[in-house]
């Protein structure tokens, strides 16, 4: 999976690495203060949230399509759901639908417990 994220310059910049648990796939993301976007909390930049997660996304497509070149997004939408604190993201990507074409994954990030989610994301995606 090394090489898929390779493929996503943003990926190496934010630090994410790909783990398994007992799960599956996840994505981390290491804090760095320098991904904070309002000092006072902090939180980190939703920007920065959003590209993470549709990261998750691409990178768990890639892992359903090995060989295949890398999924482009059509559209992908983030719902914020809370502050993104200074700590690491872990990110887990759902497909929903795998056709010839398109895929549409869901994506869930969460810091400290999967079942408190910090962001979740839709998206789909050209294959």
């Amino acid at each position: 999976m090394r090489s898929a994220i390779e493929g996503f310059p943003y990926a190496e910049f934010l630090g994410v690495e790909v783990i398994h648990d007992q799960d599956g796939l996840v994505l981390v993301m290491p804090f760095r203060d320098d991904l904070v976007g309002n000092a006072r909390l902090p939180a980190i930049h939703g920007g920065v949230v959003g590209a993470f997660l549709e990261l998750t996304a691409a990178i768990g497509l890639i892992r359903e399509n090995p060989g295949r070149r890398s999924p482009r997004p059509i559209n992908f939408s983030v719902n914020y759901l809370r502050s993104v604190g200074p700590h690491e993201t872990f990110g887990r990507a759902e497909i929903v639908k795998h056709g010839r074409r398109i895929a549409n994954v869901r994506v869930i990030a969460w810091q400290e417990d999967p079942d408190q989610p910090v962001a979740a994301g839709t998206g789909n995606f050209l294959l």
